[in-house]
């Protein structure tokens, strides 16, 4: 099938859904679009995006795309009342790039099954900037036929890397442990951070140094703005990021996986959670990057943390 007649029905326009589904109509794509909060999904009208008022209106599409917060979320849009699969017709391909339980996943394979759908898991590692400049990637994993299907309409928003590891959940698997790595990460990178700041170092050149060297990736280059210059721009919140730690060493619990330093990394997120309850406005704070754990822990050091103001590389021009 030509890439210009294929119907794609895209579900979620959040902070990854939104530049996700412009790049496919950039690429000339058909996609109809439909978010829970219809205006974010508007502008997208401008670029030919078909705005659609109900999930319904997409079952005659022959792929869905999803991406949205939970797993409860993924089987409402699809199953639910008013959702795709709420009609007669059946989308023969459902590509979803959320971040959800495996067994959530392994429910929702089986009931679209049932209805005689193909099911791709098709997470993404990256967030909106990254998207913009094209360096998103994404891991794959459902019936082979139809991630081919797929392959070349996820390539164009995931243009860094498209890999397929299997069957089944096996995608899910490896979003989670790279999430997991993701709060590891950030936590240590914030606590080094800190250690050669409080004796002197700024942080912008110790970043820099870091950056330019073996232990530099394209996560700490992008996330050292945030650092230097305390921006906490919501990329992705503290409390997603603790559900995917959930995730994680619950997996690791039934497959018998010690993960001490992802359960010290848990503890200690739930600590800067548990400090936002102490502000005024607890919602706003917890509403700020992940990256704002940054705050809590200059406290437990004794430190009084002031943006450095300095243009830094994010790696992403």
């Amino acid at each position: 099938m030509a890439q210009n007649t294929q119907r794609i029905g895209w579900i979620g326009m959040g902070r990854m859904g939104y530049p996700m589904a412009e790049r496919l109509l950039k690429a000339g794509y058909d996609v109809s679009i439909w978010n829970r909060t219809k205006s974010k999904a508007e502008p997208l009208a401008k670029v030919g995006g078909k705005i659609v008022d109900k999930l319904s209106e997409l079952s005659g599409c022959d792929i869905v795309f999803s991406i949205v917060a939970e797993g409860k979320d993924v089987e409402q849009v699809y199953f639910g009342k008013d959702g795709v699969l709420s009609t007669n017709k059946t989308p023969p391909v459902f590509v979803d790039c959320s971040t959800i339980a495996v067994e959530e996943s392994v429910e929702i394979r089986k009931r679209l099954k049932e209805r005689g759908a193909d099911f791709v898991c098709a997470p993404v590692s990256g967030n909106a900037k990254v998207i913009k400049a094209g360096k998103l990637s994404s891991v794959c994993s459902g019936p082979k036929a139809a991630f081919d299907k797929a392959e070349a309409m996820i390539k164009v928003f995931a243009p860094k890397g498209v890999a397929y590891v299997g069957e089944g959940e096996l995608a899910r698997v490896c979003k989670i442990a790279h999430n997991v790595m993701l709060g590891v990460v950030i936590q240590n990178l914030i606590e080094i951070t800190l250690l050669v700041n409080k004796m002197g170092v700024p942080r912008h050149a110790f970043l820099s140094f870091l950056n330019n060297g073996v232990m530099g990736s394209m996560f700490t280059a992008y996330k050292s703005p945030a650092l230097v210059n305390l921006d906490w721009t919501t990329t992705f919140t503290p409390e997603l990021l603790r559900k995917d730690l959930d995730l994680g060493l619950g997996l690791a619990d039934e497959v018998d996986v010690p993960m001490p330093i992802t359960a010290a990394t848990r503890a200690i997120l739930q600590m800067h959670m548990g400090h936002a309850m102490l502000q005024k406005n607890p919602e706003e704070y917890l509403a700020k990057d992940f990256a704002a754990l940054m705050e809590t822990m200059a406290i437990s050091a004794g430190m009084k943390l002031e943006s450095e103001n300095k243009q830094v590389p994010t790696g992403l021009e």
